[in-house]
């Protein structure tokens, strides 16, 4: 008969402390909380009955493996595992548990949110946007924080293949479990569709697209949100401008005249419609020789005009974040689906975008002498 946690045996405790250790990859808690664990105890032996959340768990192989792993650790006990699947009711019973006091469909991040969220747009596109958010969301992860990543980029989503994933999320019903690679939850339109397949939608899609990545995904209890932007200042900028009223822009750019005006009218449009502007980046800053000389091939001071231009509309003091150098390496991890931050945390850009995480993460700017005192790498 199946034991309650009052009617554990002493090898029952120390079996159900071992599966304790075995993490749901999608929920990222352990499977003992998430009553996906049931014992009972038969002619000297325990059945353990792994009970996943859905027949087509694309976690299953996984979990089960690390089971077994688990209670190879009290090897002297003799346990008998068998894999099932979650009743409805069951199944009902847990996602009311993740929800908590959260009603159906509601955004989980609105104006009483403890998430950071930060918007990471550039008004146009090929300035290496979503290299950085990619690689910002890995590190911050690496630094030990929650996060959650946001591809908002309908029309040119690539956050997938930037962290190398091609798992899909998983669906309840109306709810839906993000995918997590290296250590990040995160959504795209790109894993619903098949292929390279393009998406050509009107305005109220995207609104809705957004929104059910903002209100049907669990996304748990997140340090922080991180929101790849789309270029330009259209339908999605507005949406999630409205969906998400805490949320802070991170303006990125590129050094040459070209680009920051464009960047200019990026972080004026989120000041316009009552967000914050956190700070700029500046990427593709320089290309470093092998003398260890800089060409500023893109010319030179394009972020700290940005800063500055934004920080006179604003009213407020608006800081360049950080600068990052042409890199090879950075390019060659977006391509393979592994992050520089991770791949080589050594290398030059990686340092560099370690150091603005780790402002991201402070969530304020060090003041000295009323100027900004940047503590990145470069």
């Amino acid at each position: 008969m199946s034991m309650s946690a009052a009617q554990l045996t002493p090898a029952g405790a120390r079996v159900l402390a071992a599966l304790s250790k075995v993490i749901d990859p999608e929920l990222r808690r352990p499977i003992t909380e998430l009553d996906m664990v049931a014992l009972a105890e038969s002619a000297g032996r325990l059945d353990v009955t792994i009970k996943l959340t859905v027949s087509h768990c694309p976690a299953a192989d996984r979990i089960e493996t690390e089971v077994r792993e688990a209670l190879a650790t009290v090897a002297d006990i003799e346990c008998h595992v068998q894999m099932t699947v979650m009743t409805k009711d069951e199944l009902d019973a847990l996602k009311l548990k993740l929800r908590g006091s959260r009603a159906l469909r509601e955004n989980p991040f609105g104006k009483d949110t403890t998430t950071r969220v930060f918007l990471i747009g550039s008004g146009k596109g090929g300035v290496g946007k979503s290299t950085l958010t990619a690689n910002l969301a890995v590190e911050l992860a690496a630094q030990g924080h929650k996060v959650g990543l946001i591809d908002a980029d309908i029309f040119g989503f690539s956050i997938p293949a930037q962290l190398g994933t091609t798992d899909k999320p998983t669906r309840w019903d109306d709810l839906i479990l993000p995918p997590v690679a290296h250590g990040v939850k995160v959504i795209s339109i790109g894993m619903f569709l098949p292929g390279n397949e393009p998406v050509a939608w009107r305005g109220p899609m995207l609104h809705k697209a957004i929104e059910q990545f903002l209100t049907e995904v669990f996304w748990g209890d997140l340090d922080f949100l991180l929101i790849d932007m789309p270029p330009g200042t259209g339908d999605v900028a507005i949406s999630i401008g409205q969906l998400l009223p805490t949320a802070k822009a991170i303006v990125l750019t590129t050094p040459q005249l070209a680009a920051t005006e464009v960047a200019e009218r990026s972080g004026m449009s989120a000041i316009k419609i009552g967000q914050s502007v956190f700070g700029v980046i500046e990427n593709m800053a320089w290309l470093e020789q092998p003398d260890g000389s800089r060409l500023e091939i893109f010319g030179a001071g394009g972020g700290q005009k940005v800063a500055d231009n934004l920080s006179s509309l604003a009213g407020t003091k608006i800081a360049l974040l950080g600068q990052v150098g042409i890199s090879i390496a950075l390019r060659e991890g977006s391509d393979a689906g592994l992050p520089l931050v991770i791949a080589d945390p050594k290398a030059s850009a990686a340092k560099q975008i370690a150091g603005i995480a780790t402002l991201l993460a402070a969530d304020k700017l060090p003041l000295t002498d009323g100027k900004i005192k940047l503590s990145v790498s470069q």
